[in-house]
């Protein structure tokens, strides 16, 4: 496999898992959430990613949630489903489920916590992609694994046969330039940012877009890319100017939330346009209701209410 072997592009958003109050799955409020993204446009969805709350839910419920996602988007948008875990045994029963259940890929981070080193992280994946066989999207997560790969990794995992797609969500931007240049013939590299240089990157060959967090913008994010596709960069810089607000106002540099999780960020902001974000799991909180002023107060300044 290699990048040709699937069609991913454009706005693909890292979606959250709807839980009540009691921290319970809301399979019906998810449902609602996915029938919204797919009016508002997108390009696809990966679930059970950082923002799915992955790291603190059971198989079953996991199970539940790529068996609501396949139901609603199947056939209709691309669909990746997080299958992290701690072991290889682990990530494989995980990715079994979304074949089983229709995803077009799946989306793996090096194992969190432990700090592997690149020699570990290679091996991990390269057990991996003997033992699957959907397409494997890499995940350079810095701030969950607390390890940024190397190019030099980087370049042996795009080598490897599952291996279509990286996420780099480093907070290098030389170190993100550097890979999107030299590997983008082999896999595709996702994380071209909303912004105007985004804009001059998706003009290259073989660019590809971003797997987001949140879609809390609707429309205007997967929009961003249809206008680039379509020649109109004005209208794409005006919107990239709206998520460049929201993601300055939310997080700092290395994507981690200013004053709250961004799981419980991301849900805020769901939940005050009207939309079925519900709870995070503890032990992650819900924003105190300063943090919920200042999401209202953002989404109030981009026109969302």
């Amino acid at each position: 496999m290699d990048r040709n072997s699937v069609s991913w592009k454009g706005y693909i958003p890292a979606i959250t898992t709807t839980f009540d109050e009691q921290g319970e799955l809301d399979a019906g409020g998810m449902r609602e959430l996915l029938r919204w993204y797919l009016q508002e446009g997108m390009h696809g969805v990966v679930t059970l990613g950082t923002q799915g709350e992955w790291f603190n839910m059971r198989y079953e419920e996991k199970y539940e949630v790529m068996s609501v996602v396949s139901e609603e988007m199947k056939g209709k948008c691309t669909i990746i489903a997080g299958c992290n875990d701690f072991s290889v045994d682990g990530v494989v029963r995980n990715a079994a489920a979304a074949e089983e259940l229709g995803f077009d890929g799946m989306l793996l981070s090096a194992p969190p916590y432990m700090k592997p080193t690149e020699r570990e992280i290679y091996e991990f994946y390269k057990a991996v992609s003997e033992r699957v066989n959907l397409p494997v999207c890499v995940y350079n997560w810095p701030p969950g694994t607390n390890v940024d790969m190397s190019f030099e990794l980087l370049d042996k995992l795009a080598d490897l046969d599952k291996v279509v797609a990286i996420k780099n969500s480093t907070p290098n931007l030389h170190h993100f330039i550097n890979v999107f240049s030299k590997l983008r013939h082999k896999v595709k590299v996702f994380g071209i940012p909303i912004s105007e240089l985004g804009l001059a990157l998706m003009q290259q060959p073989n660019a590809d877009g971003m797997m987001g967090a949140g879609g809390v913008l609707g429309k205007d994010q997967p929009d961003f890319f249809n206008h680039i596709w379509n020649g109109r960069y004005r209208d794409a810089l005006e919107l990239s100017r709206k998520d460049n607000y929201l993601m300055n106002a939310f997080f700092h540099a290395d994507y981690t939330g200013k004053f709250g999780s961004a799981q419980a960020i991301f849900k805020a902001a769901l939940n005050l346009q009207g939309l079925p974000g519900g709870h995070v799991r503890k032990p992650l909180l819900d924003l105190k209701d300063d943090g919920v002023a200042i999401v209202r107060a953002t989404l109030e300044e981009l026109g969302r209410l």
